[in-house]
C-alpha cells in the first residue's frame, strides 16, 4: 500500500500533458460557452453605433438581435466544422500537429476579437466566434484521443474524464473574468473576448516539449521504437510488455485494411452498438436538458426575490456546483464504473426534473416553494457533473479500436454540435410554448438514456481496447456467433 502513491505519482509527466490538453482543448470549449453571455449589451451597442457609422441610420432592433443571435450560433457551426476535420486532420497528420495547427486557428480568432473595435466591424466578430468554434470542435476531439491513446487502462477513465474537469473549469472562469469588476465593461469587451488566445499559446508552447501518443505511433505509423519511448517517457517504466502486446494484437489484424470512414461507422454491424452508445447517451448529452436549466435558472431566482445585481454571482455558485462534482465524478469513474454512473445518474436526473416540472406549477401556493425550486436546480447539476456529464467524455475513449475512433469523433462532435445549436435556437421558443413543462422533454430522453444504458450497454472501466471490443460483439452478433470471429474488424487508420 505504501508503494501504491509513489507508483502513481511516476506517471507525473502523462499528469502533465493532461494539463496541457486541458488548457488549450475542453477549457476553451467551456470558456466560450460561458463568457458570451456577458458582453451581450456591449456587442450589441457597439453593432448599433458601426450600423450608424456606415449607413447614417441607426440598426432595427429586429436586425441587431438576429446579428447577435448569429454570433453567438455561429460559434456552434465552426465546432460542427471542426468535428468532421477531427476525423482526417489528426490520422493524416498526428494529434500533436493537429493540436498545434487548432492553436493557430484560436489565436487567429483572438486577433479578430481584439481588432474588431478598432476597425470597427461587427463581421470580425463573427469570424472569430466561427474560428472559436473550430477550435472548440476540433480540439475537444483530439483531446480525447489524445489522453485514451496516452493512459495506462488503470488511469484511462480518471484521465479521459478531467476533459469535462477543464469544460467546467472554463465555464466557471469565463463566468468570473466577464462580471462587471474584472472584465465585463463597456471598455473591456474585446479584451474579454481575445482572452482565449492566451491557452491557445499556452498549449502551443508547452506541447512541443510532449511525444506523439504511443497508440498512434505504434498503430499507424509502425514505428515501434518511437512509441516504446513515448511510452517510458509519458509512464516513467520499463515494463511495457502488456501494452505493447495489446498495442501490437491491434496492429497485426491492421494490416492491408483500409481506413475506415464515416459511412463505414455508420454501415458496418460490428460496431454498431457501440456507435449507438456514442450517440445516444454521449453525444446526445445536450438532450438532458442541462442548458435549459441554466437557461430557466434566472426566472427562479428572480420569483425567489434574488435582487438583479446578484444573480451574475448566483450563476457562478452553478458553474462552481458542476466544476466540483466532475471534480469528485473523476475520483469514482474507476471505481463505479461508467454505465452505473451515467445510468443512474440520467434516472435521478429524469426524476428530479419531474419533481422541478410539479413544483414550478404550484409555485404560487406556498412562498417557500420559490426557494426548493432553486435547491432542486442544484441538484440536477451536482447529478448531471456526478454521471452524465464526465462519462459522455470518457465513455467514447472506450468504445472504439484505433481505425474506428477518428470517424466516430465525428459522429459524435456532429450529434453534441448541432444539438447545442439546436436547442440554442429553439429553447426560448419552447419555453414561450410550454413553460414550465418544457423540461418534459429532457425527462423522456434522460429516462430513455438511462434505460439503455443500464440494460443494454458492457461495462468497460479496467478492461483493454481489445476486450470491449469482444464484450460489444456478443451484442453485435447476438445471434450469430460464428460471424464474431469473422467480423472485419480494423484497428488501424490507414491512408
Amino acid at each position: 500500500m505504501e508503494g501504491e502513491p509513489k507508483k502513481m505519482f511516476q506517471y507525473w509527466r502523462l499528469y502533465l500533458l493532461t494539463l496541457v490538453l486541458g488548457i488549450g482543448g475542453s477549457f476553451q470549449y467551456g470558456m466560450q460557452v460561458s463568457i458570451i453571455a456577458s458582453p451581450a449589451e456591449h456587442v450589441q451597442s457597439f453593432v448599433n453605433q458601426t450600423w450608424l457609422e456606415r449607413y447614417e441610420v441607426p440598426v432595427k432592433e429586429s436586425t441587431n438581435q438576429l446579428i447577435w443571435s448569429f454570433v453567438v450560433s455561429v460559434f456552434s457551426l465552426g465546432a460542427w466544422m471542426g468535428s468532421i476535420h477531427s476525423g482526417s486532420l489528426p490520422v493524416k497528420h498526428g494529434r500533436k500537429k493537429a493540436l498545434l495547427f487548432n492553436n493557430v486557428v484560436a489565436l487567429v480568432g483572438a486577433v479578430l476579437m481584439l481588432f474588431s473595435r478598432m476597425a470597427k466591424s461587427f463581421e470580425m466578430i463573427l469570424l472569430g466566434r466561427f474560428l472559436y468554434g473550430y477550435n472548440a470542435g476540433l480540439g475537444l476531439s483530439v483531446h480525447l484521443m489524445y489522453l485514451g491513446e496516452s493512459s495506462p487502462k488503470k488511469l484511462r477513465g480518471f484521465l479521459t474524464l478531467t476533459s469535462s474537469i477543464f469544460i467546467g473549469m472554463g465555464k466557471l472562469v469565463g463566468q468570473l473574468i466577464g462580471i462587471k469588476e474584472l472584465m465585463g465593461t463597456e471598455d473591456m469587451w474585446p479584451y474579454l473576448l481575445a482572452v482565449s488566445g492566451i491557452p491557445a499559446i499556452l498549449q502551443f508552447v508547452a506541447l512541443l516539449y510532449f511525444p506523439e501518443t504511443p497508440r498512434y505511433l505504434y498503430i499507424d505509423k509502425y514505428d515501434t521504437e518511437g512509441s516504446r519511448k513515448a511510452l517510458q517517457w509519458l509512464w516513467q517504466e520499463d515494463n511495457l510488455k502488456v501494452e505493447l502486446d495489446d498495442m501490437h494484437r491491434e496492429r497485426e489484424n491492421a494490416k492491408g485494411e483500409k481506413a475506415k470512414t464515416v459511412m463505414d461507422v455508420l454501415r458496418s454491424r460490428c460496431v454498431r452498438w457501440q456507435l449507438l452508445a456514442l450517440v445516444i447517451p454521449c453525444a446526445g448529452v445536450q438532450l438532458c436538458g442541462i442548458n435549459a436549466l441554466y437557461f430557466y435558472a434566472f426566472d427562479i431566482f428572480r420569483e425567489a426575490g434574488v435582487a438583479e445585481n446578484k444573480m451574475h454571482y448566483l450563476s457562478i455558485g452553478l458553474g462552481a456546483t458542476e466544476l466540483t462534482t466532475v471534480a469528485i465524478c473523476s475520483l469514482m469513474i474507476d471505481r463505479a464504473g461508467r454505465k452505473m454512473l451515467m445510468g443512474y445518474g440520467y434516472l435521478l436526473m429524469g426524476i428530479t426534473m419531474s419533481v422541478l416540472t410539479v413544483m414550478l406549477s404550484i409555485k404560487d401556493l406556498y412562498s417557500w416553494i420559490p426557494y426548493v425550486n432553486i435547491g432542486l436546480i442544484f441538484f440536477v447539476i451536482c447529478i448531471y457533473g456526478l454521471g452524465p456529464s464526465g462519462v459522455s467524455m470518457a465513455l467514447p475513449a472506450d468504445l472504439f479500436l484505433q481505425a474506428w475512433r477518428p470517424s466516430a469523433y465525428v459522429i459524435s462532435g456532429t450529434v453534441n454540435w448541432i444539438g447545442l445549436f439546436l436547442v440554442g435556437m429553439f429553447f426560448p421558443y419552447i419555453v414561450d410554448g410550454l413553460g414550465q413543462f418544457c423540461f418534459l422533454i429532457f425527462v423522456v430522453y434522460c429516462v430513455f438514456s438511462a434505460a439503455f444504458m443500464l440494460y443494454f450497454i458492457p461495462e468497460t472501466k479496467g478492461k483493454t481496447m481489445v476486450e470491449i471490443m469482444e464484450d460489444f460483439n456478443k451484442l453485435n452478433f447476438k445471434n450469430r456467433a460464428s460471424d464474431t470471429d469473422k467480423a472485419d474488424f480494423v484497428l488501424a487508420t490507414v491512408f
